[in-house]
């Protein structure tokens, strides 16, 4: 068994091979603290034929026993992969997808099991590490090892792998993960810090990068990993020059063209009549294929590195014209249609109460959430078909970076006691389209009359780079996306950053060309918020058909009285009010009802329950038991009191069952506390006194 270990932020970092899972291509067991995890790595042996993509599966699983826990539900068992889990799988995936070689066609799985957790360390950044290290041991061709660590910014002091303890009060949630000296991923949130902070906490963030990566090249010494790539390719360089000379003029007319509609009709025509030919071997049909998009891609990083021309005409940092539709939803609690270019998102808000918001159950423990953004990118966006009816992993990660963007921005709960869930339905993208959705999310908000003080919006931007000359994109297209070497999203207000996010397609980037793209989106952003205030400006009342809801704190004694014997209370307001009533250990109450007039008669009642009544007061009672001397009035659930005889009406009453029955609604005031406490009640005060 071959061990290395290494202090890393005052925890010790370990790595070793050759007891676990030594069937795999390559696994190691990596330990940070008590937080443990197994990586195994497997490739097939032959490559897979037709294909002209990396098939690369990235799987990470939390097992409920690594926190001490037994799963929930019925099977009591991990089930389908939880947002968390896949969210994890995207933060290693993107890291190391640019790491393997373009023409690698092996199928490849790289697994990654947490098997104990200690509630200190997250498994987020132990993944990329397990993963990188496992491919090392591999036959596969990885341009590694990178490594992933986290940053934090607490009581303004940056924090290198911060324990959850720490998080809870950062203003920084920073994951980077990197190569030697070069920055590979970012992702992250923060409380509107400016761009200097992301800039500094890159830098502490690189002195943790390095190190892990010098322990991993250390523990990679001990093993013979070498691989050899064996070059398929059938096209020749007579197909190639043909090619070139047929089609390199069609090919840059396509940047020409006006739209994305246009430009996809003309490109598939340029691949028809280059492929066609070539129609009986399969193989050289589609590298032909290839090959004339490596052509449009070539044509379209030259234009932008040479003339400083995009692919629509813009220069290097316009935005897409903008155009917004508040409220265009008339039902819904708060709605608006936002435009950029030819990406485009209908973003819906509905209001909710406590019962709402969604239990998740994790390893660590079960917590709710109140604040929900969920993506749904369907085929006919980008004017396809496809397959629906499931949420697939990039939907996943697209809504979980808009609403990270966009929860710093929340009132407090005790200021607005709503569950909030908002739904990006993108209806066309030519790129951006999460960013799409922070802006539409933002809208939404002031629309439904969610009290945010002002709007987040969030911007895509792209490189174009030949290893000496950078261009950097503001708004990129999906072509400069597909084509380009950077997608690099920013979200925040004027103020500073909410939401980061970056992905590379080359093998890491200098942090130079990251400070500048962090200036250019600044300015970017600014535009755009400039544009959504035009359109509102701040949040509008609440929406008619939202509920209305209320909170406030009870004694802590009083819960127990609130909720009665078996619930009887509490289900007796919800009947009588048609109200939701919510109870926290804390004796935090939320009331939800679906207008003003029920939630004030269920807040009076819990009252009635929950505090000393005053005398004066004026109770609507129910009757409960007829005595010769009076009645007994439940004026709310479990509390009584007495009307006497002699105040149920201003003249002489000789039989108590000559005016009530048991059961009967009546109208009572409370006008006296005896000095025993008990409640006297009157009906003949809420009554005209004759003459």
């Amino acid at each position: 068994m071959i061990k290395v270990e290494k202090n890393i932020a005052g925890r010790l970092l370990k790595i070793e091979s050759g007891q676990i899972a030594r069937q795999a291509g390559g696994s190691v067991f990596i330990t940070y603290g008590d937080t443990a995890m197994l990586a195994a790595v497997c490739c097939s042996s032959e490559p897979r034929e037709g294909l002209n993509f990396l098939p690369m599966q990235v799987e990470y699983r939390e097992k409920h026993y690594a926190g001490g826990k037994i799963p929930g539900g019925f099977f009591k068992r991990e089930a389908k992969p939880t947002d968390a889990e896949v969210l994890t799988s995207r933060l290693t995936d993107r890291p190391i997808r640019p790491l393997i070689p373009k023409n690698y066609r092996n199928d490849l799985q790289i697994m990654l099991t947490t098997m104990s957790y200690d509630g200190v360390n997250t498994p987020d950044v132990v993944a990329a590490i397990g993963a990188s290290a496992a491919l090392l041991l591999s036959p596969v061709p990885f341009d590694g090892p990178i490594a992933s660590v986290k940053v934090g910014l607490v009581d303004g002091e940056y924090v290198l792998n911060p324990t959850l303890e720490q998080m809870e009060s950062s203003d920084l949630d920073l994951i980077v993960t990197g190569k030697k000296d070069k920055i590979c991923m970012i992702e992250g949130g923060s409380n509107f810090v400016p761009e200097k902070t992301i800039l500094e906490a890159l830098d502490i963030a690189m002195e943790g990068i390095n190190d892990i990566v010098d322990l991993q090249m250390e523990f990679s010494e001990h093993f013979d990993n070498s691989y050899e790539m064996v070059d398929n390719t059938v096209i020749t360089d007579e197909v190639i020059k043909s090619l070139e000379d047929s089609f390199s003029d069609k090919v840059e007319k396509l940047l020409d063209m006006d739209s994305k509609q246009t430009m996809d009709v003309a490109y598939n025509e340029i691949v028809k009549e280059a492929s066609t030919p070539h129609e009986e071997d399969e193989k050289m049909y589609s590298e032909v294929k290839e090959y004339v998009k490596t052509m449009f891609k070539n044509a379209v990083r030259k234009t932008v590195l040479e003339k400083k021309v995009r692919v629509d005409g813009r220069g290097l940092d316009d935005i897409r014209a903008i155009s917004i539709v508040p409220s265009l939803l008339p039902r819904v609690h708060g709605s608006a249609l936002f435009t950029r270019g030819e990406t485009q998102a209908i973003v819906a808000l509905t209001l909710g109460n406590a019962r709402d918001e969604q239990i998740i159950d994790s390893m660590a423990s079960d917590y709710k959430k109140s604040f929900m953004l969920h993506y749904n990118f369907p085929p006919y966006c980008v004017g396809e078909t496809g397959r629906i009816g499931f949420t697939n992993r990039r939907e996943i990660g697209h809504g979980h970076l808009a609403e990270r963007s966009l929860k710093p921005i929340l009132p407090s709960s005790e200021e607005f006691p709503y569950t909030i869930r908002i739904v990006s339905e993108i209806t066309e993208s030519n790129g951006s389209s999460s960013m799409a959705s922070v802006c539409g999310g933002s809208l939404a908000m002031m629309n439904a009359g969610v009290p945010i003080k002002e709007h987040v919006a969030g911007i895509a931007m792209g490189l174009i780079t030949d290893g000496e000359n950078h261009a950097v994109l503001s708004d990129i297209l999906g072509t400069e996306d597909f084509y380009g070497d950077m997608d690099f999203k920013v979200a925040g207000t004027k103020d500073g950053i909410s939401a980061i996010q970056l992905d590379l397609k080359v093998p890491g980037l200098p942090m130079e060309i990251l400070s500048m793209a962090l200036e250019q989106a600044n300015k970017g952003r600014l535009h755009i918020l400039d544009e959504m205030n035009k359109a509102i400006s701040s949040p509008n009342a609440l929406s008619q058909y939202a509920p209305q809801i209320e909170s406030f704190k009870i004694d802590k004694e009083k819960i127990g009285a609130l909720i009665g014997p078996g619930g009887k209370n509490i289900k007796a307001i919800q009947e009588r009010a048609e109200c939701v009533i919510n109870i926290e250990d804390d004796g935090t109450v939320s009331v939800s009802a679906a207008d003003r007039e029920a939630l004030d008669n269920a807040i009076s009642q819990i009252k009635a329950v929950t505090e000393d009544p005053k005398v004066g007061t004026v109770f609507d009672g129910k009757v409960t038991k007829i005595l010769d001397f009076g009645a007994f009035v439940e004026f709310a659930p479990g509390r009584e009191g007495l009307v006497h005889i002699s105040q149920l009406a201003w003249e002489r009453v000789n039989k108590v069952n000559d005016v009530l029955s048991v059961g009967d609604a009546v109208k009572i005031k409370l006008f006296e506390i005896d000095k025993q406490g008990r409640l006297n009640f009157s009906m003949k005060l809420l009554m005209d006194k004759p003459e």
